[in-house]
């Protein structure tokens, strides 16, 4: 064989070797002067703060709370759970004096209170966000929006019949690194977008939901009549009530919690909001044996209108740790997104070197066919540096930019950047892989009749 001659193997070797030996990457910090809120007035007149009471205050609520009331010209004016501890937890955050209730609707009928936050099982949102726009208060719903498509449904009908404001709360879709994400693929730096990766997993206990149980957790101190909602009434059960993500009765399983953040981050960097067209989803009990009845590893392909025939796989696993992040692939390059960078580093897409497939011709014409192509191809001190970047910015994670931008929406009457209609399309990806991996085939999202069929 000549010596000019290369296997395949060693011609994308070779090819994945030029691409290095030219390619460098410049970072770039994102915000330095720091977030909108944080350069904020402090000294905010009382007749111009926005006040807003809380309802659930367990592991988000409690966060949500901390956070919201770090913000200028915020206040908490009461807060709600069903769990008489966490009225002491509210306390402890926002002062002793905050009035505390088991009943949500005292929130809703308090004059004072200008919009609340939502921070419960997922089964009921619909409830509390149907009645809370029909009070005439605006409400920053915890992900997913929605426990069905039918309750989402119901709650973009009720949200829009009452001209109230409605903000899903995934985080990242206020975040600099989204809003950055969005920038470069709006400009064709991919050129021909051609796969979209996600992915999130996680190694512990905790993280597979398995959390401690409070040791004062009674019928006493629960109001877990009211607290099952409209689910099949059970018996008095601390795991259902802490660990309720594990079934499908209260919540969406590891779609709800985790698969929401990766199609809402999707979605704001694509710049479009719209539901799957269809899904395909599959997975497994495979790790957490523990009496759950959703998958603790789930992966799911989508087909979205706007993308055409573009695949975006998405995988979620309570089994292993991986990172959280995106891989939006094209044909000048790949953009990889993850919770505190956006990183591009472009592809030329031409062949970097005689192609292997002359290997098959004989001696003589392989021999020609290559003094052709490297005189046509004569890139000897022509060289081009492939430069590829990497902007860095906060956290995606840092929630006070999406309660910043809710609470700037109540005040102003401006649309927020998770509207009720964005949080349903959110959400209705998890409901459409939740329903494919019970139903073992595909399905698809119908406009017409507003639901999922198989």
């Amino acid at each position: 064989m000549s010596r000019t001659r290369m296997s395949r193997r060693e011609f994308m070797k070779n090819s994945a070797g030029a691409a290095g030996a030219y390619a460098v990457a410049r970072t770039v910090l994102l915000e330095p002067e720091g977030p909108e809120w944080a350069r904020a007035a402090r000294a905010v007149p009382a007749s111009d703060r926005v006040r807003f009471g809380i309802i659930g205050v367990g592991m988000q609520g409690s966060g949500l709370l901390s956070n919201s009331i770090q913000l200028p010209g915020v206040e908490c004016a009461m807060a709600c759970d069903l769990y008489d501890a966490r009225h002491t937890l509210a306390k402890e955050i926002a002062g002793p004096s905050i009035p505390t209730t088991r009943r949500y609707h005292e929130l809703l009928e308090n004059k004072e209170i200008d919009c609340v936050i939502a921070a419960v099982p997922d089964h009921w949102h619909r409830q509390i966000v149907v009645d809370a726009v029909s009070a005439g208060k605006d409400v920053y719903c915890e992900k997913p929006m929605s426990h069905s498509p039918a309750d989402g449904v119901a709650m973009v009908n009720a949200t829009q019949k009452s001209g109230r404001i409605v903000q899903a709360g995934s985080q990242r879709v206020s975040g600099i690194i989204a809003g950055k994400a969005k920038e470069l693929l709006a400009q064709g730096t991919l050129g021909d977008l051609c796969l979209i990766e996600g992915s999130n997993g996680r190694n512990s206990p905790c993280g597979a939901w398995e959390y401690p149980l409070p040791p004062d957790l009674s019928p006493q101190t629960l109001d877990w009549d009211t607290w099952q909602g409209p689910a099949p009434k059970r018996a008095f059960d601390p795991k259902l009530f802490a660990r309720w993500r594990c079934w499908k009765e209260y919540g969406t399983g590891v779609a709800g919690d985790l698969l929401v953040h990766l199609v809402s981050g999707m979605l704001a960097m694509l710049g479009t909001n719209e539901a799957p067209r269809r899904c395909m989803a599959m997975g497994g009990i495979l790790r957490w044996k523990d009496g759950r009845n959703m998958p603790d590893v789930h992966a799911s392909i989508f087909q979205y209108a706007k993308l055409g025939s573009v695949p975006v796989y998405l995988r979620l696993n309570l089994g292993t740790e991986t990172p959280e992040g995106y891989r939006f692939m094209g044909s000048k390059g790949i953009l990889e997104v993850n919770s505190e960078s956006v990183s591009y580093m472009p592809q030329s897409g031409e062949d970097d070197g005689p192609c292997y497939y002359a290997n098959s011709f004989p001696r003589a014409m392989h021999d020609e066919y290559v003094k052709k192509w490297r005189a046509d191809h004569d890139m000897l001190g022509k060289e081009q540096v492939v430069e590829g970047v990497r902007f860095t910015g906060p956290s995606w994670d840092d929630v006070k930019p999406h309660l910043w931008n809710f609470f700037q929406a109540v005040k102003s009457r401006q649309p927020v950047v998770e509207d009720v209609v964005f949080g349903h399309h959110a959400a209705l990806a998890c409901h459409m892989a939740n329903e494919s991996y019970f139903a073992e085939s595909g399905v698809r999202w119908d406009p017409a009749s507003q639901t999922i069929k198989s």
